[in-house]
């Protein structure tokens, strides 16, 4: 992580990425019930989606909630930020006024762009994931499993995860599909 990130860590006992993994699940969990609280509210705004990962990450970082400032391998540039993520929720808006795609093919593609623009320093595919599952929610359909299993750790599920998404960079939806409903 960039050393000014990394800075933003509030548990200054944390030494090990295992310990970091566990504290922030636990952070995370508490999200999770905040955000079943508000499925009945549409959350396809950047103040929601930013007090998703605050919540995800506040007992954590510093920084939860904020947008990086910092480049990454992946993502857009940090400027573009902003106005990357308003034309991806109004372009969700619209696919579920005009109902471009089906509910799933809606809900990867809003996954898919969250991660590519990858919004914040760090936790993006956990916010991504979640955000997207009260998407779903909202919408009145299942959540995703998206593998049914834990997509931080390293395994055969989220080499598959990440050759998904990787196909849906050009465009290619099928795999993501496949993999979110398994």
């Amino acid at each position: 992580m960039d050393p000014d990130e990394l800075a933003g860590l509030i548990p200054r006992h944390i030494t090990l990425k295992r310990e970091l993994d566990e504290y922030e699940q636990a952070n995370i969990l508490q999200a999770q019930a905040w955000a079943e609280s508000r499925i009945r509210k549409n959350m396809l705004n950047e103040r929601d989606l930013r007090q998703l990962h605050k919540r995800m990450l506040d007992k954590t970082w510093r920084w939860a909630g904020t947008f990086r400032k910092t480049e990454k391998s992946i993502g857009v540039d940090p400027a573009r930020i902003s106005v990357d993520l308003h034309n991806l929720l109004e372009d969700v808006k619209c696919w579920r006024e005009l109902n471009t795609y089906p509910i799933d093919e809606q809900a990867a593609r809003l996954h898919h762009k969250l991660v590519l623009i990858h919004l914040f320093p760090n936790g993006n595919g956990r916010h991504a994931r979640l955000f997207t599952d009260c998407f779903l929610r909202y919408c009145g359909v299942q959540p995703f499993t998206w593998g049914s299993v834990n997509l931080v750790d390293a395994s055969d599920t989220r080499a598959a995860y990440i050759a998904a998404l990787r196909a849906a960079d050009n465009r290619d939806y099928g795999p993501l599909l496949a993999f979110v409903r398994t």
